[in-house]
């Protein structure tokens, strides 16, 4: 009986290995053969830096968020995201130190101090990213899409100029509050309260914006907008408030990493939104664009990849290398897999 040409046949439907596919596995495997002999070499330092790496990557998680969260219901990629994390982390030294007096050695009345600024910096940072939102992206709402990705740019350079003209152009710098002593040591594995009190406003805010995506109507509303606008609309949906109203969690999404950098670095400086919204954006892609759990898992790998790359002993290319890493990532992820590590694959992504 002749075979039905139709038919697939069983070498026609098992996937043929590509080049660039064995080509990345290759570097895969060297990765985590290079993270294997580190591991071997210095437990107590690959562990240590691990969590260091964590708590690197809880900061980029909740500049992350806001990216892909935009880009879930705008389908645009706010470039000025970064530069509202740089004026958050701004806000947040000049409000614990003019408004509330914050200073070192001040003992337990720092902490509702650190609650206090953090509250109103991520209001601040809303309202911000809300009125960008308003100004410069709604009037573009049915332009042509690269018109609002040039807005966001010129945004961005926009913002670096007012930090620039506040503060000037070199660090400044917050009072270093956070305690220093360590949470644990455990075997040469020391880590401090300071990197704890980070990953402690970190997850609290994650999870309660994952409440208020699943749970609330005003999620609801989110999700229901991302999916469909006009169906959204015709269901009774505000599209235009509930547009503002993502810029306006995103924004203070972005006020909270400020914070947590300013307190964590104690440094601030005009330019570094942009340069570290680059590595969140890149963290938001490896994670999936648009997927939340994608970008909390994406900010951690990136995390960890940057720590590990500078503080381990044992031939890692070092800090001179860290971005040329992470902007490698994101061209291959471009390139090989579009829609992230969580994503789903989209005609409009591949």
């Amino acid at each position: 009986m002749a075979a039905d040409a139709s038919v697939p046949t069983l070498a026609s439907r098992i996937p043929r290995p590509s080049i660039a596919g064995a080509v990345g596995g290759i570097v895969l495997l060297l990765a985590v053969a290079l993270l294997l002999k580190n591991l071997t070499v210095s437990p107590s330092r690959f562990f240590e830096v691990t969590l260091i790496g964590i708590t690197t990557g809880c900061v980029y998680a909740l500049v992350a968020l806001g990216y892909t969260l935009v880009y879930g219901i705008l389908e645009l990629i706010n470039f000025a995201h970064g530069d509202v994390f740089m004026l958050g982390g701004m806000f947040t030294i000049t409000y614990a130190t003019h408004l509330f007096g914050l200073h070192s050695g001040q003992g337990a009345v720092t902490i509702p101090i650190i609650f206090a600024t953090l509250l109103i910096t991520m209001l601040t940072c809303g309202l911000l990213n809300a009125s960008i939102e308003f100004i410069a992206y709604r009037p573009l709402r049915h332009a042509p899409r690269l018109a609002p990705l040039i807005t966001a740019i010129g945004v961005s350079f926009i913002l670096q100029d007012i930090g620039l003209a506040w503060k000037g152009s070199n660090f400044i710098t917050a009072p270093d509050v956070l305690p220093n002593s360590d949470l644990f040591a455990f075997k040469g594995v020391n880590y401090g309260w300071s990197k704890f009190i980070v990953v402690g406003i970190t997850l609290p805010v994650l999870l309660a914006l994952l409440w208020l995506v699943q749970r609330t109507r005003q999620g609801k509303a989110m999700r229901a907008t991302a999916q469909d606008k006009d169906a959204a609309a015709i269901m009774g949906i505000n599209v235009n408030r509930t547009i503002s109203f993502t810029f306006l969690i995103a924004g203070a999404l972005a006020g909270a990493a400020g914070l947590c950098y300013a307190l964590y670095v104690t440094t601030v400086r005009f330019d570094q939104g942009f340069q570290l919204g680059l590595i969140a954006f890149t963290a938001a892609v490896l994670g999936g664009i648009g997927n939340l759990p994608g970008a909390v898992l994406g900010a951690i790998l990136i995390g960890l990849i940057q720590s590990w790359n500078e503080g381990l002993p044992w031939h890692m290319p070092g800090s001179d290398w860290t971005q040329s890493i992470v902007f490698s990532i994101l061209i291959l992820i471009l390139v090989f897999r579009p829609e992230g590590l969580l994503g789903e694959r989209t005609p409009e992504g591949g």
